[in-house]
């Protein structure tokens, strides 16, 4: 067998274990935003978290298209193996701290989103600084294609989840998310039009 067959197959093979950690964090999510229709009265939305689930979802759709590019990894080790799956794990718990499994304790959505925001934009943070360890994986080309404003991005969303988690402003958590998906769909749509 060719090495870029052993390759291929190994690269099918990791995407399987990731798929599944991703796709539970999907299904989480799509979990909790039917519960807004299966039970309108007794779940209120809170648009701030709703737009934060909206920007889960589409992150995690995000990172489905771009690890594609791992397809030309030269060679799979374990330690690649290792932190493709933590990737995805940190993708999992931002959407099970989007929607717990009980509301118990907190008077709505806005409650406990302002409960665990801290929780919620740390988690973020370390999401975008991941990226930065994965883009290094794909290499120097793929970097390239990014553009100079990559670093630029990430940085300013570290910076802005901080921000979310120190504050309890309203009106800034409005305009966070709604900056936040702005600059991911534009972002998304700049780079990513095809594989």
């Amino acid at each position: 067998m060719s090495q870029l067959a052993a390759n291929h197959e190994a690269f099918v093979h990791v995407r399987m274990i990731v798929g599944v950690v991703v796709g539970l964090g999907v299904g989480r999510l799509l979990t909790g935003l039917a519960r807004f229709v299966q039970h309108p009265s007794r779940e209120t939305i809170y648009p701030v978290h709703l737009g934060w689930a909206l920007f889960v979802l589409l992150g995690i759709a995000h990172f489905w298209w771009f690890e594609y590019r791992l397809s030309a990894a030269p060679v799979w080790s374990f330690q690649l193996y290792l932190f493709l799956i933590f990737y995805a794990c940190l993708l999992f718990l931002a959407t099970t701290l989007l929607f717990p499994d009980k509301m118990d304790e907190y008077a709505g959505y806005r409650d406990y989103f302002m409960s665990r925001r801290a929780w919620f934009f740390g988690l973020l943070a370390l999401i975008f600084i991941v990226d930065f360890a994965d883009t290094s994986l794909k290499g120097g080309a793929y970097l390239d294609t990014l553009g100079p404003v990559y670093p630029y991005r990430n940085a300013g969303f570290i910076l802005a989840f901080a921000l979310g988690a120190f504050s309890s402003d309203r009106r800034l958590h409005a305009a966070l998310v709604s900056l936040a998906l702005a600059a991911q769909l534009s972002w998304i749509f700049w780079l990513y039009d095809v594989l």
